[in-house]
């Protein structure tokens, strides 16, 4: 016998997903501010925009943690908070990106792979850390997409080093910090999604409980 009682969606109730979740913020907290220092040195626009990627994530990473085990419609209203930072993240290097296009500085090419490379290992480490618990709630889903999307622009880091140390001009940097925006932007439309329709069916829930 099945019922709406009976599809339960993991919510991140488990003493394993919170330690997890806690070595996963320790991870990203600390390459902040080694992508943060490495950034401003080599005027990488990458590695600033991954940065503050770096320190959004430990922020909302944070916030998953506090919400586990509150109502459907807090962690939801969480996740809505977390999309919304996601976006105004990627705006900043959308504007920032764009106003670099009108300079001619070019950044430190050995910097970026290396300190890419750095923080490519760290977000592998995230993954294998939170790969048993990438699927459940807004709450734990945001955290997933945000460690997959680091990922993935940590390797734009490292390619747009390669191309910057080939040519010589900084269009590569800006490029790829473009394209992290852009992906940033997507997870956040993906997680405010989900999170407005957990609100949607938990004002459901409470007028026709299983």
């Amino acid at each position: 016998m099945s019922g709406c009682c009976d599809d339960k969606v993991f919510e991140g109730m488990s003493d394993g997903y919170k330690r997890a979740l806690l070595a996963v913020i320790l991870i990203n907290a600390v390459m902040f501010f080694v992508e943060i220092t490495a950034g401003l040195k080599s005027g990488s626009q990458a590695l600033l925009a991954d940065a503050l990627d770096f320190a959004g994530d430990s922020a909302t990473y944070a916030i998953s943690l506090f919400v586990i085990g509150a109502s459907l419609r807090t962690r939801a209203i969480a996740s809505l908070f977390k999309g919304g930072s996601l976006a105004f993240i990627a705006i900043i290097i959308l504007g920032s990106s764009l106003y670099r296009f009108l300079g001619d500085t070019v950044p430190a090419a050995e910097t970026m792979g290396t300190i890419g490379f750095l923080a490519l290992l760290a977000n592998l480490t995230s993954l294998v850390i939170l790969m048993r618990w990438r699927d459940g709630d807004s709450n734990v889903r945001s955290v997933w997409l945000c460690s997959r999307n680091d990922a993935i622009g940590n390797v734009g880091v490292i390619i747009a080093g390669i191309v910057v140390a080939i040519t010589g001009a900084a269009w590569p940097d800006l490029v790829v910090a473009i394209l992290l925006a852009t992906l940033f932007l997507r997870s956040s439309v993906s997680i405010i999604s989900q999170a407005r329709a957990e609100l949607k069916s938990g004002e459901v829930m409470q007028h026709d409980p299983c």
